[in-house]
């Protein structure tokens, strides 16, 4: 039976760019870099607070997600925060932007989204 989700894989355009949008601003740890030379790849594997989540990978010339209208797949990136205020000014401070604040009907609970380097959308859900 399933235990847990064990992590999330995400082809990025540009490696750089990205393994410093998910370091630098996220804030995620690295575990492990590799270069895959078989593959002309790079394997970032990434953690928040300990646990390990996200493989960062680069190949050559991957074609560009659809995003506009949703298309099928993964819809996007979900994590919960303590104060949504405190992770929109530090996204602002790295020039990154958040959509306004919406809450959730359901819940009741305010969330918003951002978009990584390579236009995943990515949401941070007020805990």
């Amino acid at each position: 039976m399933l235990h847990k989700v064990h992590h999330i894989a995400i082809i990025s355009s540009n490696y750089e760019v990205s393994k410093r949008f998910y370091i630098d601003v996220l804030g995620l740890e690295i575990i492990k870099e590799v270069y895959r030379e078989e593959r002309k790849s790079y394997k970032l594997d990434l953690a928040l607070n300990g646990a390990y989540i996200i493989e960062l990978f680069s190949f050559p010339n991957p074609p560009k997600r659809p995003s506009r209208p949703e298309s099928c797949g993964l819809r996007h990136l979900a994590f919960e925060v303590d104060d949504l205020e405190q992770i929109i000014t530090h996204c602002k401070l790295n020039n990154v932007t958040a959509e306004p604040i919406r809450i959730d009907e359901f819940t009741q609970k305010r969330f918003t989204f951002i978009r990584d380097p390579d236009d995943l959308p990515i949401e941070f859900y007020e805990k």
